[in-house]
């Protein structure tokens, strides 16, 4: 069965760290891969791509996400640092096999997703 599956989510306290993880079973990651996060009451946003070896990163989370993926293990990572209130929100991973300026990754265009795992970022 083609599915994506996310793990590593949780509720974490503001400046605390959480990883990530979302693998592919059935089928390989795509060219573009990418992290999403929904808000109540907010519409779905691309938070970190990958595609083709390089990554881009919405200006909120620059300096504190990292995005990578691991070929071999069909697995791509958030690290997640420094997280914020404002992070909270249920992440997808996503993938598809197109390729768009400035290695993005937008909703349109993946092919696939995982079915998401809750980040809380409370005290």
């Amino acid at each position: 069965q083609v599915q994506l599956v996310e793990s590593g989510g949780g509720l974490v306290q503001p400046g605390g760290s959480l990883r990530l993880s979302c693998t592919a079973s059935a089928f390989t990651l795509d060219v573009t891969t990418g992290w999403f996060r929904q808000a109540p009451g907010k519409e779905r946003e691309a938070v970190a791509c990958t595609s083709d070896g390089h990554t881009s990163y919405i200006e909120s989370v620059k300096d504190r996400f990292i995005i990578s993926r691991d070929n071999a293990k069909n697995t791509v990572y958030l690290q997640m640092n420094s997280l914020k209130p404002e992070d909270t929100a249920v992440y997808y991973c996503a993938t598809g096999r197109g390729t768009y300026s400035n290695y993005a990754c937008p909703v349109y265009g993946m092919d696939y997703w995982g079915k998401g795992t809750q980040v809380t970022v409370s005290s």
